[in-house]
């Protein structure tokens, strides 16, 4: 069984939104890694429809641009969760349906990791079904003073703490798992 990984980055503030803006000054060789290794482990994405729009405007352009990563991002097959869209590009697939059904379907699947960048609205369904085995939260060492807050509007929820990265940098990636 495939385990569905969320990778996401927030400030110490807890805002979500634009992290080109504030996290730029903190991406280096240890965080690229990291990421490197968690994309490295899956071999498919799950995308809420604003992810999956503004990456799909991005990084085919990266690899027209020579960006040596961008091969493989654009080469995964891409699962999108929209109740909006009507056609993907990019190796998508729209879900159509349940969302919560089709996820776990696609858990159930052999093969790697699924992983999910980005927080927003999906998240309600994948928690209210408890379908996210690991949150990575990367947690720069930045105040954006505002913007979209993690979970904000999300009802209580507990985590356990799984296991923790701390970078050079400052940045601390902290696993947390379902209690």
């Amino acid at each position: 069984m495939r385990k569905l990984i969320e990778s996401t980055f927030v400030t110490l503030d807890g805002v979500i939104d634009q992290p080109h803006r504030w996290g730029s000054p903190y991406w280096d060789e240890e965080h690229s890694a990291y990421g490197n290794a968690l994309f490295a482990r899956s071999d498919a994405l799950l995308l809420g429809r604003v992810t999956y729009e503004a990456f799909a405007q991005a990084w085919p352009a990266m690899e027209a641009a020579g960006d040596k990563d961008a091969a493989a991002m654009n080469a995964l097959p891409k699962y999108v969760a929209s109740t909006t869209l009507a056609e993907a590009t990019w190796n998508a697939t729209i879900i159509q349906g349940d969302v919560a059904t089709e996820v776990s379907r696609l858990k159930e699947q052999p093969g790697g990791d699924l992983l999910k960048y980005g927080t927003g609205e999906l998240d309600r369904t994948l928690l209210e079904h408890r379908l996210v085995d690991e949150y990575h939260f990367w947690m720069f060492p930045v105040f954006a003073g505002s913007g979209q807050r993690l979970f904000d509007g999300f009802d209580l929820t507990h985590l356990k703490l799984a296991r923790s990265t701390r970078f050079a940098s400052g940045i601390v990636v902290l696993v947390y798992e379902p209690k």
